[in-house]
């Protein structure tokens, strides 16, 4: 069983979303080797594209939700995304936090790497913007001893 997390920048243009998504079913597809067990926190972005190419493969998906007040924090129009992937998990993991600020999701993205053999880093390699950014949750990776696959598209861009 190999069990993989993800990390990534959120927010990023149409452009990059498209690369990005290419580049994540590329990488789920090398290790699609059942049994494939992805694990996210579902958030829009990378989580998101994700979380759907591993169902794509035919893996198993084990979603962690931060906080309870998580979907509401997540744009709108991520909703329907957002519920139709958690629905779809094999696993849910809920944090006992209410408030979904940097703190409940560092929380998330530590829980997320708990039992992880690796994480996807869809990441520019700059530091991170606040607590529990893309940065945070690579050096966690790294002090743990998890093996961080970097992603970052040629004309990857972040605003």
């Amino acid at each position: 069983m190999t069990r993989v997390a993800i990390t990534g920048h959120r927010g990023l243009p149409p452009v990059t979303l498209e690369l990005v998504a290419a580049a994540l079913h590329a990488a789920v597809g090398k290790r699609a080797e059942p049994p494939l067990y992805g694990v996210s926190c579902l958030a829009d972005g990378p989580d998101s594209l994700f979380a759907q190419a591993v169902l794509e493969h035919g893996g198993q998906l084990t979603a962690v939700v931060p906080a309870r007040k998580y979907r509401e924090s997540l744009p709108a129009e991520h909703h329907p995304v957002y519920d139709r992937l958690l629905a779809a998990a094999s696993e849910v993991v809920e944090l006992d936090r209410e408030e979904s600020d940097s703190e409940a999701h560092q929380a998330g993205n530590l829980r997320m790497l708990d039992g992880s053999d690796e994480l996807l880093a869809v990441w520019d390699g700059k530091p991170a913007r606040g607590y529990g950014g893309t940065a945070d949750v690579v050096a966690a990776a790294r002090r743990r001893g998890i093996p961080v696959t970097i992603l970052w598209p040629p004309d990857a861009e972040r605003p």
